[in-house]
């Protein structure tokens, strides 16, 4: 098991711009405030969990449940969809019966590891070794730890109308990153 520099840096890079957790601040601020509190540790350890999986099980377990990548692409296409669009018109289309589940569904899954994330790690499988790619995933998910532990002090630092400002415009780039993974998994 011999780790490369170069491939760590790539795959952290690559994993960091499509998890996109500082993009999604709002989304996680909005989930917190409608469940009253959002386990960081959980969602983080969750998230790792998943991405792990996939890397090692991700296309053999779509095969026996009968899915292929894009048909799993195109599921987490319309939860993102929907998730933009309550931030966009200010709907409320995701209601929780248990609270406590929010730090797992939306947000360890689809919002940190996605379908998104989870077609990428098949993709960068088949050009970085396994073992970078877990030290990728490791580094990405300290970091979104840290986001996640600190979205009380980021909400101060936006303040109510930047914070705004922010989920509006972090709705229209989800609703286009939804379209995207849609059309790109449907051929339209």
């Amino acid at each position: 098991m011999k780790f490369n520099l170069s491939q760590i840096l790539s795959t952290t890079m690559v994993l960091f711009a499509i998890i996109d957790i500082l993009g999604a601040i709002p989304v996680v601020i909005e989930l917190r405030r409608k469940a009253g509190h959002i386990e960081s540790e959980k969602a983080s350890l969750v998230a790792t969990g998943l991405m792990i999986l996939f890397l090692f099980l991700g296309e053999s377990l779509l095969k026996v449940i009968g899915l292929d990548v894009e048909s799993f692409a195109i599921a987490g296409s319309f939860v993102i969809f929907f998730i933009a669009m309550e931030m966009v018109l200010g709907l409320t289309i995701f209601k929780e019966e248990a609270p406590e589940t929010v730090s797992i569904v939306p947000l360890a899954f689809p919002l940190i590891a996605g379908a998104g994330t989870m077609t990428t790690l098949l993709s960068l499988k088949t050009e970085y070794d396994t073992q970078n790619i877990l030290v990728g995933i490791v580094l990405n998910m300290l970091f979104v730890y840290f986001v996640l532990k600190n979205t009380n002090r980021l909400e101060k630092l936006f303040g109510k109308s930047g914070l705004n400002i922010l989920r509006k415009a972090f709705g229209v780039i989800l609703l286009a990153i939804a379209i995207k993974l849609f059309r790109n998994n449907t051929g339209l």
